[in-house]
């Protein structure tokens, strides 16, 4: 039977760990494990044996780290080797009816902006992988491991657009359930079910007992059968060796009571081994099975935040839109983004759920600045955005290169715009807005109208788009030229509410074009449109009008709970603050901590007309890092912020150098950073880099694949008294003892922070560290200590 008839419908198992196992059979540090499905045969066969005698029904091919970026010249070799070995492996133990998964785990590089690796080079690197493996007669694509959205998004397009093959894919969240780069639970369901994942879940990072609160999550949210791959708890060191704190029998019950919660596939992670999924596949194969449900829920994400459409009515900021916007109109026309990234902080400020993101000028490329807009605004902000535009190539620019399910806006019920729309909808996900016009133009009748949301309904269902994916827009047309037409949208607001069971979307400013004092009758019409029923509005977020009616009829309806929303917003001031205009000068720790590298050094280069460098560095640059660094640990900041803003602290430092041009430069101090042998997964070394450099520390960055010789011999020369040490994968973390122990023999005076995703403070301390460091920000405090 074909593997994607049983998803779903039965349980079924993966193997457990085998980087873990193939340490205790001889892996040498820093050896690459998939070296061995060339060198060890015998051993990777065996080990896949194993497993499917223990009762696993898919099995993974040692192909975790393969990648053109870790095997130039012999991936081919390396991956059809290894999908060779899990197919002679089924053969010897008589277990045609299992299942062999193309094993994809992440590149060790964050994509552009935040790092130095083209989303669409990384889309290349997984499908030469994909292709390979699907070639040489994988089953099925698994991808797991990966802790940030935007490389899980480009790995699961690569299996889609180079194999027929179902896709599976598993990501690593932390203890408070966030991936590295501060994806939720929510926000990763969303942007896996938009792009047609088969199967979703977590592995890795965690043992059972602290996976059961996202497991739980997860299957409340998510439509999709769900995985569930933990590790053996938590990883700890003994006589050299990474051993695991959970056995066999533990971990089986613990995953006995996590079947219990509504998952359909278990698994292991590192750690676990066959008796381990013996033992798991023996209490759970006959547990009553139940398939996930379909939950059709409508949600937008960004890469950090979920917004489900249905409940509390949304707003969707208008301002990214040159219609009517002469300041906004240049800003496109100079390519002025600092100017566009502006406007969508101001309205995050002021309220904001979604932005609209509109850039189309006839004289300019909007394929181009639409990729330009979304690449940078997802940068530094964390809000959903809803890409709008009529032309279908910047359309699938924006989405193609968008992290996370976006809005789209729009198609109408004309069948050449559900023709171009809906298949980009299929493939990259998204909500999508439906005009209730067609080739007979706008009806003059809310029936006519219902009829035409019915045909887009049904028109996307062709398509496989569900009408939770879909959100009606009743057309406010301005009451300046048919008195009645306000009140035909509001009836088209109703009925698709209560005989269609849809959403809808308003661009409400529209009621009044033409009249005099527009926000009167916008903020009226505002509030009857939320009580008709409107589920997203359009609106100017910086309007105090507009959120006073939002926030007053929240209070009215209930849906502010205490009134603590409209509390906060109005009960510390008589009136509202005006906005700050988008162009307006902005303070330099202000710009800083929003991440606009252009305003800081304008900032920079204003502030030092007054202010001595040295003190701008001191009272302004490394006071703003501090806030941004407190959010960050706080949970409220997550790590693109966190990148573009040392990002804009760099730039105003620059400007502070060139200051102080011909003046003795000073530091705080000197580290050595390296990604330990074997291991060329660089993500946090490089983030740690950007920031201890902002905080004024001079970083002898060794790169990746760095022996222990080479660590020590450089601290010994350069009499560097702090080293950084980073691994992200269990068979690499010996390679970081062995350096930590030569460091102790040989230049003892040294201090060693390690960090890592696999990585615990036990582990840290097992293996004579001075400081687990969790993540960036705790290196630096870190830093600030053995300095002083």
């Amino acid at each position: 039977m074909k593997f994607i008839e049983r998803l779903g419908r039965e349980w079924l198992f993966f193997d457990g760990g085998m980087g873990s196992i193939l340490q205790e059979r001889g892996l040498a540090a820093g050896e690459l494990p998939e070296t061995w499905n060339i060198t060890h045969a015998d051993e990777i066969q065996s080990i896949h044996r194993a497993y499917l005698d223990a009762g696993s029904d898919i099995i993974n091919t040692n192909t975790f780290g393969a990648n053109a970026l870790k095997f130039p010249d012999n991936l081919r070799e390396i991956v059809e080797a290894a999908v060779a070995h899990a197919k002679e492996a089924r053969r010897q133990a008589g277990r045609e009816d299992a299942y062999i998964a193309l094993d994809i785990g992440p590149t060790g590089r964050l994509l552009q902006p935040l790092g130095d690796l083209p989303f669409e080079q990384a889309v290349a690197l997984f499908g030469e992988v994909v292709r390979i493996g699907a070639a040489a007669g994988a089953d099925l694509v698994l991808i797991e491991t990966m802790s940030d959205s935007y490389e899980l998004k480009a790995a699961v397009l690569a299996a889609k657009e180079n194999c027929d093959l179902p896709v599976l894919a598993t990501v690593i969240f932390d203890e408070n359930g966030k991936l590295l780069t501060g994806g939720t639970v929510d926000a990763v369901v969303a942007l896996l079910e938009g792009l047609g994942v088969d199967a979703l879940g977590v592995n890795c990072g965690l043992g059972p007992k602290q996976m059961v609160p996202i497991v739980k999550r997860l299957t409340e949210v998510s439509s999709l059968p769900v995985i569930v791959s933990p590790n053996a708890g938590l990883p700890r060191s003994e006589n050299g060796k990474t051993v695991y704190d959970i056995r066999a029998d533990e971990f089986a019950s613990l995953m006995a009571e996590i079947a219990d919660l509504g998952v359909q596939v278990l698994g292991g992670c590192c750690g676990t081994t066959p008796a381990h999924i013996r033992k798991t596949v023996a209490l759970c194969k006959g547990k009553p099975f139940v398939p996930m449900a379909k939950k059709h829920r409508t949600v937008v994400s960004s890469f950090s935040q979920a917004v489900e459409i249905g409940g509390k009515p949304v707003i969707i900021g208008e301002r990214i839109n040159p219609t009517g916007k002469s300041k906004f109109k240049a800003a496109l026309r100079e390519g002025n983004i600092e100017y566009i990234l502006s406007e969508g902080l101001t309205q995050e400020d002021s309220g904001a759920h979604i932005l609209d993101v509109n850039v189309g000028l006839p004289e300019i490329d909007e394929a181009a600045m639409m990729e330009q807009v979304v690449t940078r605004l997802q940068s530094v902000l964390a809000l959903p955005l809803q890409i709008d535009t009529s032309n279908t190539e910047a359309m699938e620019r924006g989405m193609r290169l968008y992290n996370g399910k976006p809005m789209i806006n729009s198609v109408s019920g004309k069948r050449e715009s559900m023709e171009a729309v809906f298949p980009l909808v299929k493939k990259y996900g998204g909500v999508v807005v439906g005009l209730t016009l067609d080739e007979n133009g706008i009806p003059d009748t809310a029936e006519g109208r219902v009829q035409i949301a019915k045909k887009i309904y049904d028109t996307a269902a062709q398509y496989g788009i569900g009408k939770e994916d879909i959100v009606i827009d009743g057309l406010a047309m301005t009451i300046s030229s048919d008195s009645g037409s306000a009140l035909v949208t509001l009836e088209t607001l109703r009925r698709v509410r209560d005989e269609l069971g849809g959403h809808t979307i308003l661009g409400v400013s529209n009621i009044s074009f033409g009249l005099p004092q527009r926000e009167i009758i916008n903020a009226n019409f505002f509030t009857m449109a939320l009580q008709n029923g409107l589920s997203c509005a359009i609106i100017n977020p910086n309007a105090d009008a507009m959120m006073r009616s939002y926030r007053a009829f929240l209070a009215l309806t209930g849906q502010d709970a205490q009134c603590a929303g409209y509390i906060a917003a109005y009960g510390s001031q008589p009136a509202a603050a005006p906005q700050a205009a988008a162009d307006s000068a902005m303070p330099l720790g202000e710009a800083i901590e929003r991440g606009l590298r252009e305003r800081a050094a304008e900032a920079a280069k204003a502030a030092l007309q007054t202010v001595p460098p040295l003190e701008l560095v001191n009272t302004e640059l490394i006071p703003a890092l501090d806030r941004v660094g407190k959010g960050f640990e706080a949970g409220t900041v997550f790590l693109p912020q966190l990148l573009m803003s040392a990002e804009a602290a760099k730039a105003a430092f620059d400007v502070v150098k060139d200051a102080m041009r011909g003046a003795p430069q000073e530091t705080r101090g000197r580290i050595i950073l390296a990604t330990v042998k074997g291991d060329i997964h660089d993500i946090g070394k490089n983030i740690v880099k950007v920031l201890l450099e902002n905080y004024g520390y001079q970083v002898l960055d060794l790169g990746k694949d760095v022996a222990p010789e080479v660590i020590v011999d450089t601290a010994i020369r350069e009499n560097v008294p702090l080293v950084g040490l980073s691994a992200l994968m269990t068979t690499t973390v010996v390679s970081m003892e062995q350096t930590i122990r030569l460091l102790r023999e040989k230049k003892p005076d040294a201090r060693v922070v390690v960090g890592g995703a696999v990585l615990t403070q036990e582990y840290a301390d097992s293996i004579g560290a001075d400081c687990y460091a969790r993540d960036a920000m705790a290196t630096v405090h870190y830093a600030d200590s053995v300095f002083g």
